[in-house]
């Protein structure tokens, strides 16, 4: 067995480096520059939309022969427009002498269209209405309303009633809209909530049933081959048949050690699978696989994901288990490289070089690294090549 091209220095598995930190503030940064520039640059257009047709308003009605300050108080008023947003309650206040001694009318509707929004049912909306409807009721100078018949007075107090409150009646119905679209939203957070706690549960039940499974028949079944190979290790005296019977009871051994930890992951119920193997393990692994491999490592970043570390290990391992149960004595070619925010692992390995007995095989260990894959948002692939050996290659992105 060799390790040729073995190198694995200053690998970190779900460490953090000073550029990569670097990397994710400024990200960080530049996301939250976009989320609060886009309603920013909404809200500014919205806002200058509104003063402009408040002004447009009123240039269309003003006579010829106006008085200035009638003037000053509707240009006033459209301006109050602008702070409509942090003081609602007093931007109506500013639209109401333009609107009553000016022409400044869809200026108060707008502003307090915008309080009966923001403020609802409350005190602020009802006096803002009482003023409007003021305005529109009431005619400047005050000897003109004097003057005018009750089918005036009438017909203003109606008008005053539509001007003052269409603007309120649509307030409370966005507010009403956004309510309810706020109750719609935590409905269906808690109904989420509650089929992950359903499937927390299923999950949990399967679980220990798995647990229990694995306790009752594969644990008693290692332990039976572990006590078979101690009694062939106290029986023979064959030196080779002595070895293989350290071989078996050392890997059943291990293989019990293993199973009992992940009894226990499945019996806590805990989401975290546990303390994972990585990359930098692959040595001691190597080692114990009886395989014999060829192993290069190239430009592994310094913040390597636990998870893609252990999808890297897990697809080595898998492989260089096939390799010996199907191509023994063959020589495996494993490559590991960091390449535009992903890892790549391939495995290559010749065509079998000795007999060897076939041993059960359902694929499920392919068929699981592919899934893997897949959870990770990666990729998978394996192929036969032309001297007869098979490929493996997987993707994993390191992005997560």
């Amino acid at each position: 067995m060799s390790t040729e091209g073995l190198s694995m220095p200053g690998i970190s598995v779900g460490g953090s480096g000073a550029d990569a930190a670097d990397r994710m503030r400024r990200a960080a940064g530049v996301m939250s520059f976009a989320k609060i520039k886009r309603p920013a640059l909404v809200a500014l257009g919205i806002d200058t939309l509104a003063i402009f047709l408040a002004a447009l308003d009123v240039w269309l009605v003003i006579p010829e022969k106006a008085q200035p300050y009638s003037i000053y108080l509707s240009g006033a008023a459209c301006l109050g427009l602008a702070f409509r947003r942090k003081l609602p309650f007093l931007a109506v206040i500013v639209t109401v002498p333009g609107f009553l001694a000016g022409w400044s009318q869809l200026a108060a509707m707008i502003a307090l269209g915008f309080l009966a929004t923001r403020k609802q049912m409350h005190w602020q909306t009802w006096t803002g209405f009482a003023l409007v409807f003021t305005c529109r009721f009431v005619q400047w100078p005050l000897a003109d309303f004097v003057e005018l018949s009750w089918r005036e007075h009438v017909l203003d107090g109606i008008y005053g009633v539509i001007v003052a409150g269409m603007p309120v009646a649509i307030g409370l119905l966005i507010g009403a809209r956004t309510e309810i679209s706020q109750k719609l939203t935590e409905l269906a957070a808690s109904r989420d909530r509650e089929r992950r706690f359903h499937a927390d549960a299923v999950r949990a039940e399967e679980r220990a049933r798995l647990a229990r499974e694995m306790h009752d028949v594969v644990s008693h079944q290692i332990t039976l081959i572990a006590m078979q190979a101690g009694a062939l290790q106290a029986q023979t005296t064959d030196a080779r048949s002595l070895e293989t019977a350290q071989v078996i009871r050392k890997l059943s051994t291990k293989t019990l050690e293993e199973l009992r930890s992940l009894v226990s992951v499945l019996r806590s119920g805990s989401e975290d699978d546990g303390p994972r193997p990585g990359i930098n393990e692959l040595d001691r692994l190597i080692r114990g696989s009886d395989v014999p491999v060829h192993l290069t490592v190239e430009r592994i970043p310094d913040l390597l994901p636990s998870q893609v570390s252990a999808a890297a290990y897990r697809t080595v391992q898998e492989c260089l288990t096939n390799v010996h149960k199907h191509a023994p004595g063959a020589t495996a070619t494993i490559r590991i490289q960091g390449e535009h925010g992903s890892l790549k692992v391939e495995i290559r390995n010749e065509r079998a070089r000795t007999p060897g007995a076939a041993l059960p095989s359902g694929g499920h260990g392919l068929t699981g690294l592919a899934e893997r894959a897949r959870l990770l948002g990666g990729s998978f692939e394996t192929a036969d090549t032309e001297d007869g050996g098979f490929r493996v290659r997987a993707r994993y992105p390191l992005d997560r």
